[in-house]
């Protein structure tokens, strides 16, 4: 029986025609996706006044994790500027630090503020808590050099697209349960937040050729998880499994309606608010996965980007620099 779902935005639906969609991936398709040439960063910087600045953290084990470090070119650093820490997306088994970098580097042009882009290390070559651990030891290493950086402390904030929404939530679970480091604000966009793909919308989103399906989604998590038992995985791994989502910081959310990721995302800003947390949370009409990424000059698109920095703006004028 034919599912019933929420139609695409009629633009995003005549975008998608030209991109070649499926409902699997296997590690044949994973291992032709990783040959493709790496998101280039260079055309991102061309027209910006930007430092960057690459360092490597190492993990327990003595792998580097690389970290790319953005800031405004000759800018005089009278007060400190906010640090966006960003995850990139890729279902965690692909992508890199410059992956929807675009994004982040908006809020650079907006808010002078310093932009750190993790290279944490993927599945399933790297399983478990390896991941959001990577992206931990990163947040660590900021808020250390905050000061070196020309960042404020106070005002960190964490976000990340798809893999990278769903590695910021665990990142900033971690930051709660761990006593720190201080996390002014978490921006999750279309968040993968649940290995058991098992709502509604995951359902909806089976079966048939899209940008990330539940097929896809089961893939990438099945790497992931490797041999872990659904009763082994840490919420920091799949943070829709944490029970209590009280202290944590104020959050954005945001999804769209058609996708397999709306209803774990929507249940998740619910529970933060059930928790007595502050959410806001956007579900667009006609959205597919990573829908304003893919196609960010798309009229939702841009009306989203716009009401994501909006949102952001109001968070760093509650916090002014120190």
């Amino acid at each position: 029986m034919t599912t019933a779902r929420p139609d695409l935005d009629p633009e995003l639906r005549a975008l998608l025609a030209d991109l070649p969609l499926t409902a699997q991936l296997t590690p044949e398709i994973l291992a032709q996706l990783r040959q493709l040439p790496a998101t280039p960063v260079e055309p991102l910087l061309a027209h910006r006044r930007v430092d960057r600045r690459e360092v490597t953290v190492p993990a327990p084990d003595g792998t580097p994790i690389p970290l790319s470090v953005f800031s405004l070119k000759d800018t005089d650093r009278t007060s400190l500027a906010p640090c966006v820490y960003w995850m990139h997306g890729g279902g965690m088994v692909m992508g890199d630090r410059f992956s929807q970098l675009d994004i982040p580097l908006e809020w650079l042009d907006e808010f002078g503020a310093v932009v750190v882009s993790v290279d944490y290390r993927l599945a399933p070559e790297a399983t478990g808590t390896t991941l959001v651990d990577d992206c931990y030891r990163g947040l660590r290493w900021i808020a250390a050099h905050a000061a070196e950086l020309g960042v404020d402390p106070t005002r960190i904030v964490v976000a990340g697209a798809s893999a990278g929404g769903g590695l910021a939530a665990g990142v900033t679970l971690l930051a709660r349960d761990l006593a720190g480091p201080a996390i002014a604000a978490q921006l999750l966009i279309c968040p993968m937040l649940d290995h058991r793909n098992a709502t509604t919308s995951s359902r909806q989103y089976s079966g048939v050729p899209g940008v990330w399906t539940a097929e896809t989604n089961a893939f990438a998590w099945r790497c992931v998880l490797g041999d872990l038992a659904d009763d082994q995985v840490l919420p920091y791994v799949s943070p829709a499994l944490a029970s209590d989502l009280s202290g944590l910081p104020t959050t954005y959310v945001d999804t769209g309606s058609a996708e397999v990721f709306r209803d774990e995302d929507t249940d998740y800003a619910t529970r933060v608010w059930a928790a007595g947390g502050q959410a806001e949370l956007h579900v667009w009409a006609g959205g597919c996965h990573g829908f304003d990424a893919l196609y960010p000059q798309a009229p939702i698109s841009v009306t989203a980007r716009r009401t994501r920095t909006d949102w952001l703006a109001r968070v760093l004028s509650a916090n002014p620099a120190g």
